[in-house]
């Protein structure tokens, strides 16, 4: 099974980037090993009930230790690129000084992989807040924005000449709604008022590390990263569109917004105004520093009803639809769709897909993982871009998530994402069909 595009997709041109991407929690393990500290995710699957199974990220895939083998399975795949993150917790201790073992370790795996011929992202945060600043408060502290350009000025200035492209944040959307006001994710508060200042807060970090990194490292692009879905009416019942319209501002326009406009969707002053963080002089304007490059997760959409308290409600597409392991609906089209709506709300700049990607309920035969569901899934998604692209929507380049099977947050190891299986006891990786599809892509362009 092979997935095609047509024949003369920008796609298919040299230019256009491929990788795979990965996140430090959900890889590295070692988590008390060479200075490590604790990491609101650490506390959180210690906590009873919190994570599938009790499972940890003590262990995770060893990438940790198995650095070396990942770069070559990396390269085996024909990517043209690496998404990674840095686990701030690795590189600095309380004080806030350098960890030079947590440092040397990014460091000898940055080298590894530009003289592997790949191009590096490298995102500042991909959740995994150290425990001593979420004890301080967290992201619901102003001052964790101000801990977080400390953060970003040492990493940057450290490993700067072996990145190519810097992400301040992995989806904000998950660290401060997930993590503050559903408590499904570290680091597990749950109150509507949290979400929102926590956002906030996260998108100050973002917003006063952009000049740091570009002084730091003057020939990377700086960006961030959002995760989106599309939202749709349950039905055409205007209680049911208004429903949507909420649920696309409070999950994806809260977002985008600030960056791209320098202010949240003024709807919410008029019909949720306790959604509305604290704001305070000056920072629309440094939230809205201009950034190089959007990235975009993308991997389901929602259906939305209206509820007299929430306002909106999930239910399930009264269609019959296909559903993925996790139980995601799979929507290529509604993934052209929110591209080239965006494109239509704002002036993009140059965007590319960082994730995107299936949890399929995958199982190792005679050293085989035939997962036809994953290869039918990226076909879907990689036509949508084309579609966006066709469109005119400025995309430079789309990251399969993931690299490989990892520790999935609060689904534990219950969930395979890869392109690759892991064996969790053995830590043995096996390319799955679907990486072998990816990688005939790539090769055939």
């Amino acid at each position: 099974m092979a997935i095609t595009l047509p024949e003369n997709s920008p796609l298919l041109s040299k230019d256009f980037l491929y990788g795979v991407a990965t996140a430090s929690f959900q890889i590295e393990g070692a988590n008390t090993e060479d200075g490590r500290l604790p990491s609101i995710w650490d506390t959180f699957c210690s906590t009873p009930g919190k994570v599938f199974n009790g499972d940890d990220g003590s262990v995770a895939c060893d990438h940790y230790h198995r650095w070396k083998e990942d770069v070559q399975l990396i390269k085996s795949l024909g990517v043209d690129a690496y998404r990674l993150s840095i686990a701030w917790p690795r590189v600095m201790d309380e004080q806030g000084n350098p960890n030079s073992k947590g440092i040397q370790f990014y460091k000898d795996l940055l080298k590894e992989l530009k003289a592997g011929g790949l191009t590096v992202f490298v995102t500042l945060y991909h959740w995994d807040l150290p425990q001593h600043l979420e004890d301080k408060g967290g992201w619901l502290n102003r001052e964790t924005a101000y801990r977080f350009t400390e953060y970003t000025e040492l990493v940057t200035r450290e490993l700067g000449q072996w990145a190519d492209c810097w992400a301040t944040f992995n989806e904000p959307f998950c660290a401060a709604l997930l993590g503050y006001e559903y408590g499904i994710h570290a680091p597990g508060l749950a109150k509507p008022e949290y979400g929102r200042q926590a956002a906030h807060h996260i998108l100050l970090a973002h917003g006063l590390a952009m000049p740091i990194i570009r002084h730091n490292c003057p020939h990377a692009q700086a960006g961030i990263v959002l995760n989106m879905n599309r939202s749709y009416a349950a039905s055409a019942k205007s209680e049911d569109q208004f429903a949507a319209l909420i649920r696309e501002t409070l999950d994806n326009q809260f977002f985008i917004e600030p960056i791209l406009k320098g202010q949240y969707p003024r709807v919410l002053a008029k019909v949720l105004p306790e959604y509305l963080p604290t704001i305070l002089p000056g920072d629309m304007e440094i939230i809205s520093t201009p950034i190089d490059f959007l990235g975009l997760n993308f991997y389901t959409c929602n259906h939305n009803q209206f509820d007299t308290e929430a306002l909106f409600k999930d239910v399930p597409n009264d269609q019959e639809v296909e559903y993925t392991d996790i139980g995601w609906e799979i929507a290529p089209h509604a993934f052209s769709e929110l591209l080239t709506n965006l494109n239509e709300q704002y002036d993009l700049p140059p965007i590319y897909i960082t994730e995107n990607g299936i949890a399929c309920a995958d199982t190792l035969k005679n050293g085989r993982v035939d997962d036809d569901q994953r290869v039918r899934y990226l076909q879907g998604h990689l036509n949508a871009v084309h579609e966006a692209v066709a469109a005119g929507v400025d995309i430079r380049g789309y990251f399969a998530w993931s690299l490989m099977d990892n520790f999935e947050w609060a689904e534990g190891y219950s969930k395979r994402f890869g392109l690759t299986y892991v064996d969790y006891d053995t830590q043995v990786r096996t390319i799955k069909r679907s990486g072998y599809a990816f990688r005939e892509l790539i090769s055939n362009r």
